[in-house]
């Protein structure tokens, strides 16, 4: 080891200069805040997506579609998943509770049951909604369709 050689301890020396210690710092005075103006006093805040007066790109872009906010968002489940969850798990009444179990809808989830596929088993089906071809296929098989 030799002098040449010595640092100073991780973090102890901070870089950049102090502002706002006098003018003898280079950096008194304003303290690089420049003479009035709309961030040279205290407090100042911008908001997000200010671009200095200029029209914020969020107002340029144009504004496209509509989002209804009374929409009722289904999750779809299909007649040959149900008839997979029938023979899987031996099931011969398929609801929420049966679909959240197996990973097929979320806790809060409204189910559609849809109508794509071969429905084989005689299944007791709890659902919110129901496609017109779906109702069909279940109770083609002797099933019972239940609104919740």
């Amino acid at each position: 080891m030799n002098l040449s050689s010595l640092k100073p301890a991780e973090g102890s020396v901070k870089n950049g200069k102090r502002i706002g210690r006098g003018t003898g710092s280079g950096k008194g005075g304003t303290s690089t805040r420049g003479h009035k103006g709309a961030g040279s006093r205290s407090g100042t805040s911008t908001k997000i997506g200010f671009e200095g007066g200029q029209m914020p790109l969020q107002r340029r872009l144009p504004k496209v579609g509509f989002k209804n906010i009374n929409r009722v968002e289904y999750v779809g489940v299909n007649l040959d998943v149900l008839q997979g969850l029938a023979e899987k798990f031996n099931l011969s009444v398929i609801d929420n509770e049966a679909m959240k179990a197996h990973g097929l809808v979320s806790k809060s989830d409204l189910v559609k049951i849809l109508g794509r596929g071969e429905l084989k088993a005689k299944l007791e089906v709890k659902a919110h909604a129901f496609s017109a071809k779906a109702v069909e296929a279940i109770e083609a098989q002797g099933g019972i369709v239940v609104k919740l």
